[in-house]
């Protein structure tokens, strides 16, 4: 870790903070099954108010027996994600309602096309290691159209994937094309392709869905984050102590709810907590204390020995302009310096406004620029290079030195879109805006990048799953 923010004391209060609120105020859970668990583990259910307090000692209990380490595979079992593994993760958001074809444009509801472009750009961008849907098919109905996404994922990218589930009926499909792709129960297993997100309610509240789903996903023993997004203000204490306790409450909480449903599964810490702006009524995806929330719960996270993940390299901005850069670039450099393990979700235009492939070009560029602060430096007696310096004497240069030229491209960072010419350079090659150039890259990368194929006889049972999750779920179009 090269970035703090909490002491281990005030780590350790913010700790206790969230075990109080748990064990005197509880939390929301409208799931019979769920609460006859949390019973039967000790805690006081009441199924009546469908609440349950949960005891310090049961969230100990649960944290400690919960997986902190695992491995995500893409169709291309080397393509992978790696978390508690000291690895940092990059992911495309899992999907928006609405999409922005030109960054300024008038945005339109997304279509299932708009899943296939996100999953083939985000396939050609190495910094995105995790490739989101981006796009939530408004044509598609909800029953079935997480199966119908996860299909066309899989046709575009070899990488992991992320998506949002719907509910437990169609997570059985799911399962299904997980196991289409390995081969095997054993293997879907062994090799996770995705997870699904418990997201709970701020404040102190949890979806049904979200809860139900997981007894099928657990099945396969799929790896689940659990992120609130509560909003420092608005469905958290206006401060940010009392939005870090209320955030670790309801994280902790949904540890308690996977590993009550399968234990020792493991589990990502979701701090993705936000600011709520009493100017405009809106959240703040990226203001200074997004930094503060990254790095806070980074740490938080990683007192309870979890893999981390937070809301930075975002931007409240809706193009990728001066804001967009200043505001991703530095909370992303603060999260990564925290030393968390994923960051996302990547490609929104502004306040989950609209997915935006020009968006996710830039945070590509981000990334790669804040991985190369965070690069180990070479300290050997050839990278000092107290020879060439003899050599080189008072007055000389380096430029024409064999030395620069065996290393130089090991000790600098090259950028892919930011400009560095000169500037008549700079007029002779179009005088364009990095909000041009990031159109014009998305715009090559889709023309000239394609993702390895479904194999035939995969092609035929994916589309014999979603074909039948589309009869029985009645999730036709």
């Amino acid at each position: 870790m090269i970035t703090s923010v909490l002491t281990d004391a005030q780590i350790a209060r913010v700790n206790d903070a969230s075990l109080t609120i748990l064990q005197r105020v509880g939390v929301h859970l409208p799931h019979p099954e769920a609460l006859r668990l949390f019973e039967e583990a000790g805690a006081t259910a009441d199924r009546d108010a469908q609440r349950v307090r949960i005891p310090a000692d049961l969230v100990r209990r649960c944290v400690e027996q919960a997986g902190k380490e695992f491995t995500l595979y893409g169709r291309d079992e080397g393509r992978t994600a790696r978390f508690g593994q000291r690895c940092r993760n990059y992911n495309s958001i899992a999907g928006e309602a609405l999409w922005v074809d030109e960054l300024g444009a008038p945005r339109r509801y997304c279509r299932l096309e708009d899943v296939a472009a996100a999953a083939r750009l985000g396939d050609a961008l190495a910094p995105i290691n995790v490739v989101g849907a981006m796009a939530d098919p408004r044509e598609l109905p909800p029953a079935a159209r997480c199966v119908a996404v996860v299909a066309e994922l899989l046709r575009n990218t070899t990488k992991p994937i992320t998506f949002w589930y719907h509910d437990r009926a169609s997570a059985r499909f799911v399962n299904e094309i997980m196991v289409a792709v390995r081969g095997s129960e054993a293997a879907a297993r062994a090799m996770p392709l995705a997870y699904p997100f418990l997201e709970p309610i701020s404040p102190l509240r949890f979806p049904h869905n979200g809860v139900d789903l997981l007894f099928e996903t657990g099945k396969l023993g799929l790896p689940v984050p659990v992120g609130p997004m509560a909003q420092m203000g608005l469905s958290a204490p206006g401060t940010v102590a009392g939005t870090l306790a209320q955030e670790n409450a309801e994280i902790l909480a949904g540890i308690c709810v996977v590993q009550l449903i399968s234990p020792g599964v493991p589990v990502v810490y979701g701090g993705i907590c936000h600011a709520f702006d009493m100017r405009t009524t809106q959240l703040i995806f990226s203001g200074p204390e997004q930094a503060l929330f990254g790095v806070a719960l980074t740490q938080i996270g990683k007192s309870w020995g979890l893999p981390v993940y937070i809301n930075v390299g975002l931007t409240d901005s809706k193009v990728a302009d001066a804001q967009a850069g200043l505001e991703a670039g530095v909370t992303l450099a603060y999260g990564a310096a925290a030393g968390a393990d994923i960051f996302g979700h990547l490609g929104i235009s502004g306040v989950d406004q609209a997915a935006s492939l020009d968006m996710l070009v830039l945070q590509a560029e981000i990334v790669r620029y804040v991985e190369s602060t965070l690069r180990e430096i070479d300290f050997s007696d050839a990278a000092f290079g107290l020879d060439v310096i003899e050599e080189v004497g008072p007055g000389g240069r380096f430029l024409d030195q064999m030395h620069t030229a065996r290393r130089f491209r090991k000790e600098l960072w090259f950028p892919e879109l930011l400009d560095r010419y000169f500037y008549d350079q700079w007029l002779v090659y179009g005088a364009t805006t990095l909000e041009q150039r990031c159109r014009m890259r998305r715009e090559e990368l889709l023309a000239t990048h394609t993702p390895e194929p479904l194999p035939d006889d995969l092609e035929r049972e994916v589309a014999r799953i979603v074909a039948a999750a589309q009869r029985h779920l009645g999730g036709e179009a």
